[in-house]
């Protein structure tokens, strides 16, 4: 498993942003997340060791872009060539998240057809409002791979009959951080029964620092977060 952050800072879109994972660290470093810059590990995919093999092994899995979005409009320039990193590397597995579904259409490359077998792009959602707006736009858009993130969950979701085959995995989590808002247990075995009734797995990733279940509000640690949702064994493969 590797990590690849082509660009890195991004502003924020809708309520999910608030706070922010990437404007909370970079906040301690007086860093102001809301400049996109090209980062120094651009071309990582493709860099290689003295033997001439790739740094980035055959069949690794690497998170993308989780410090910015993959989509934000001031990587418009850059990420042509990231397309063409990723086409060179269909040894490897690139995994994102995006907010920007709606930009999808403009940003995807000339050869990119149904979508590349070695690209999963995740589209999150993080209410009623924000479901109701990408998801339809995600059902219909070409790519192979596709997973819904709830996270942060905040409110309860209905996804009104969209789910389906179409859909490799619902995951959902809590806000985490210490100003983090609260996740309803009742939300998530909501989405979950969905994901039941449209044999969709389903995954219970963590449950953020506030968790509201059966009347009462659990403060959870960061360290504890993914740990105690796994304990639920609500998960459904």
């Amino acid at each position: 498993m590797a990590s690849w952050n082509p660009w890195h800072g991004c502003h924020k879109l809708s309520e999910g942003c608030l706070n922010c994972y990437v404007y909370r660290i970079d906040k301690k470093h007086g860093k102001d997340s809301s400049v996109v810059t090209r980062t120094r590990d651009f071309d990582l995919p493709v860099r290689r060791k003295r033997d001439k093999t790739y740094k980035i092994g055959p069949g690794d899995l690497v998170y993308t872009c989780f410090s910015s979005d993959f989509f934000v409009e001031e990587a418009d320039p850059w990420r042509p060539e990231a397309w063409r990193m990723m086409r060179e590397r269909g040894d490897l597995h690139f995994f994102m998240t995006t907010k920007r579904i709606d930009r999808f259409l403009n940003c995807i490359p000339e050869d990119w057809g149904d979508g590349y077998e070695n690209v999963t792009i995740c589209c999150t959602i993080e209410n009623q409002d924000r479901a109701d707006y990408r998801l339809p736009i995600y059902r219909d858009v070409p790519i192979r791979h596709k997973m819904i993130i709830c996270e942060p969950l905040l409110g309860h979701i209905d996804f009104c009959d969209r789910l389906g085959t179409w859909v490799e995995q619902v995951i959902v989590g809590g806000e985490s951080g210490d100003c983090a808002r609260v996740c309803d247990y009742g939300w998530v075995l909501s989405i979950r029964e969905q994901c039941m009734l449209r044999k969709v797995p389903f995954s219970f990733k963590q449950t953020g620092a506030r968790l509201l279940k059966d009347g009462h509000l659990y403060r959870i640690k960061r360290c504890d977060q993914h740990a105690q949702a796994q304990k639920a064994k609500i998960d459904i493969p």
